[in-house]
């Protein structure tokens, strides 16, 4: 099992959503994050070190078995991605996922995601 997360710009919430349920995965979270990726300088203004402030994003989170790692992230790939590519496009982490359990069931494993 594996829990792959992705960080993407809101705008692209809806088309990305629409790419996975094509790709018929209908079991995600989705949630709100503020964050940058990219090494921000720091600027002047006034004699004053201003940090950059942190830019909204999405992060939507898929628990998934092998199988379906790949198909989650090609869907995301091709539907997160402003034309050809902008920085801040988002990014995928693929991580481990050592169990899940459905509390309703009590079912675990691959069974209950």
């Amino acid at each position: 099992m594996k829990l792959v997360s992705a960080i993407i710009q809101p705008d692209k919430l809806d088309e990305v959503h629409e790419a996975l349920i094509v790709a018929q995965i209908n079991r995600i979270t989705v949630s709100r994050c503020t964050g940058h990726g990219q090494a921000q300088d720091e600027d002047l203004y006034r004699g004053q070190k201003v940090i950059p402030s942190l830019s909204s994003k999405i992060r939507i989170d898929v628990a998934c078995n092998e199988e379906f790692v790949e198909v989650v992230v090609n869907a995301i790939l091709q539907s997160a991605k402003h034309g050809s590519g902008d920085i801040g496009d988002g990014k995928i982490f693929i991580t481990p996922l050592e169990e899940c359990i459905r509390i309703r069931t009590g079912e675990r494993g691959g069974q209950a995601i």
